[in-house]
């Protein structure tokens, strides 16, 4: 069964932050120095960010990140 309520509405890299646009209107913001393959990203590579219901992919980076993954590591929102 499927539990998963709140999905990702945009998501857009800004000024060395990725920030995430939750349908609820709740925003996820976490540092890109966190991550090994986004910190050496150029700034296009890091914007061209696909949205899944589970998650961020950057397909020139083969990267990605699980909502729930980064919703226990932001408990601020």
């Amino acid at each position: 069964m499927n539990t998963l309520i709140d999905t990702p509405k945009k998501a857009e890299h800004e000024n060395g932050f990725i920030v995430v646009e939750m349908n609820s209107g709740t925003i996820i913001r976490f540092p890109i120095s966190e991550h090994k393959r986004l910190q050496s990203a150029s700034d296009e590579q890091l914007s061209d960010i696909e949205l899944s219901p589970f998650g961020l992919h950057w397909s020139q980076l083969d990267e990605d990140l699980s909502i729930r993954g980064l919703q226990a590591n932001n408990k601020c929102g």
